[in-house]
C-alpha cells in the first residue's frame, strides 16, 4: 500500500507593497491562522479554510495605510503559490462546484484545476463596502488567485440584498469547490483526468 502524497507548501512573497507567507495542507481538517491586518478578509479566509478542509496559515504585512489593495490582491498571489505547489495533480478530481445560501443570499462557484488560468465574475454587490472594506478588492483576490492556481474559476452571485451576505456565500461555495476539485478519486487514483495526459 503507496504512501499518501504530501501535498503540503509553504510560500513566501516579499515585494515593496507586501510580505506574505502562506503554508496550507490540502488535507487537513480546516484550520485557519490569519493575521492580515484585514479583520473582513481574515472572515472570508476562515470559510476557505473549513469549508474546504484546508489548513492555512496565512501572515501578511502590507502598505494598509494607502489601501488594501496591494495585501488583498497579493495574498491571493500566494495562496494561488502554494496550493498549486501543494497539489500533485494526479488523482484528483479535477472539477469542483458548489451552490451556497445565506439566508436571501445565493452563490454557486465552479472551479476547474485545468492549467489554465480563467477568472468569470459575475457579481453586483448591492454596496460598495462591508464596514471599511472594498467589495470590489474581492474581484482582485480571485484574479490574482487563478493566475497562479492555474485553475479556471466562474463564480455567480446568482442573488442577494446585503454585501456581506453576497460575499460570505462565494467564499463557502469556493471553499466548498476547491474541496471537492483536489480530493482525491478512488476510482481513478493514478490518474491524471485529463484526455490530453497532463494538466
Amino acid at each position: 500500500m503507496s504512501e499518501a502524497p504530501d501535498r503540503t507548501a509553504t510560500v513566501e512573497r516579499n515585494t515593496k507593497e507586501t510580505q506574505i507567507t502562506v503554508t496550507v495542507n490540502l488535507d487537513g481538517s480546516g484550520e485557519l491562522s490569519a493575521e492580515t491586518g484585514l479583520p473582513f478578509l481574515d472572515h472570508m479566509l476562515d470559510q476557505i479554510a473549513r469549508h474546504g478542509l484546508i489548513d492555512m496559515s496565512i501572515k501578511a504585512s502590507g502598505d494598509l495605510e494607502i489601501d488594501a489593495h496591494h495585501t488583498v490582491e497579493d495574498i491571493g498571489i500566494t495562496l494561488g503559490q502554494a496550493i498549486n505547489q501543494a497539489l500533485e495533480r494526479t488523482g484528483i478530481r479535477r472539477y469542483g462546484h458548489a451552490y451556497v445560501p445565506l439566508d436571501e443570499a445565493l452563490s454557486r462557484v465552479v472551479v476547474d484545476f485545468s492549467g489554465r488560468p480563467g477568472l468569470e465574475y459575475q457579481v453586483q454587490f448591492v454596496r460598495g463596502a462591508v464596514g471599511s472594506f472594498d467589495v470590489d478588492l474581492f474581484h482582485e483576490f480571485f484574479q490574482g488567485f487563478v493566475n497562479h492556481a492555474f485553475v479556471t474559476l466562474h463564480i455567480d452571485n446568482i442573488r442577494g440584498k446585503n454585501a456581506h451576505h453576497q460575499i460570505e456565500t462565494i467564499f463557502k461555495a469556493f471553499g466548498r469547490a476547491l474541496r471537492l476539485a483536489i480530493e482525491i478519486d478512488p476510482r481513478a487514483s493514478t490518474v491524471i483526468p485529463s484526455t490530453k495526459g497532463s494538466l
